[in-house]
């Protein structure tokens, strides 16, 4: 088959074995996984496998629909990832999909010796590496991410990511609640005030606000305050600001990605930035509020009703940037609590799918 920057026609193909390949980041594995039920359901005897960093591993634990999911270990020796690209030649792969082209992967899909390695369009240095690929269409990630199966002529049809949630997972957030008094009348909501990017992260002092005023309106509730590695700091900052610090969680350790994305599939809804535990969230199927600030709230957002975003309308909002500008990130900093109330109440007043 020739290559072509137009779609190639791949509908005929009958593949055995798929890899798919998406390296990092932990959200963006997340965004990745309706493949895997889209494949699965176009080629229900195919094996799929999935390659991705061990951090992001715990993302794809407990799918069934996956039958082995293969490690790019960043701290492996030469020796090690030697020995890990000749076991992935040796599965015989009829298809891999890319939708990443990062060095590592792009290693593993040349190396695999697959007759269809399919991506979206590569730089002309890359093309080598690639047998077919198609323009990827823009708009929300994941259908950005989709339209790299379009050759197979599949359309995504509004598939949502997924996680799969065990039931010794979910007893274990039971416990978890019970610890800290949380009884069968009060409501969890998910906070995740936390990102690396000032432009990103809407003020601990703002969600602080927030949460005394939702408490207000709604006593029931009760906040679970989230951090990832080097962000307690952040979370404490929310903490110390709260009036009604008896209606916050804060956990004493940091939760990992299994416990937290079963956390949020108790709560009635997560509250965020914008930032990988909302995409945990949209996977367990628990609506979501995210305070959007220098970035696009709709290339981020599952086009559901239960999945909202809000973001202030100054001139320069969505610039993209991670650092402000002018100083003032008044995309942010603007953006008062008493004009998200209604909003979160709303939300909260929507029952899921």
């Amino acid at each position: 088959m020739s290559k072509t920057t137009d779609i190639p026609d791949l509908t005929g193909l009958s593949p055995k074995k798929i890899l798919l390949c998406q390296q990092r980041q932990i959200g963006d594995v997340v965004l990745a996984t309706p493949a895997i039920k889209i494949l699965q359901k176009e080629y229900p005897e195919s094996e799929i496998h999935f390659l991705t960093e061990k951090k992001c591993v715990p993302v794809l634990e407990n799918n069934s629909r996956i039958t082995r999911i293969w490690v790019l270990d960043k701290g492996a020796s030469l020796l090690e990832r030697l020995r890990l690209l000749w076991d992935i030649r040796r599965e015989k792969f009829d298809l891999v999909v890319d939708f990443q082209q990062l060095p590592r992967c792009k290693s593993a899909v040349l190396f695999s010796g697959a007759p269809v390695r399919l991506t979206y369009m590569p730089k002309w240095y890359n093309r080598f590496v690639y047998t077919h690929w198609s323009k990827m269409l823009g708009g929300y990630a994941v259908k950005a991410k989709m339209s790299v199966l379009r050759p197979l002529g599949f359309q995504w049809a509004d598939e949502r990511p997924e996680m799969v949630i065990t039931d010794a997972e979910r007893n274990c957030v039971e416990n978890f609640l019970d610890e800290y008094g949380v009884d069968e009348n009060e409501h969890i909501v998910t906070v995740d005030s936390t990102h690396w990017s000032d432009t990103r992260r809407w003020p601990a002092i703002h969600y602080a606000g927030l949460i005394d005023l939702l408490v207000e309106q709604r006593p029931n509730l009760k906040f679970v305050l989230l951090y990832g590695p080097g962000e307690r700091e952040q979370a404490q900052a929310v903490l110390d600001a709260v009036h009604a610090k008896e209606h916050c969680i804060f956990p004493e350790e940091q939760l990992n990605i299994r416990k937290t994305a079963a956390l949020m599939e108790h709560a009635c809804l997560h509250l965020g930035n914008c930032s990988a535990p909302r995409h945990f969230a949209l996977a367990v199927k628990t609506p979501t509020f995210t305070i959007i600030g220098s970035n696009s709230g709709r290339s981020w957002t599952y086009p559901g009703f239960d999945q909202t975003y809000v973001t202030l309308r100054v001139e320069c909002a969505r610039c993209q940037r991670n650092s402000c500008q002018y100083g003032t990130i008044e995309c942010l900093n603007e953006f008062y609590p008493e004009v998200v109330l209604p909003l979160v109440l709303k939300e909260l007043s929507v029952e899921p799918e």
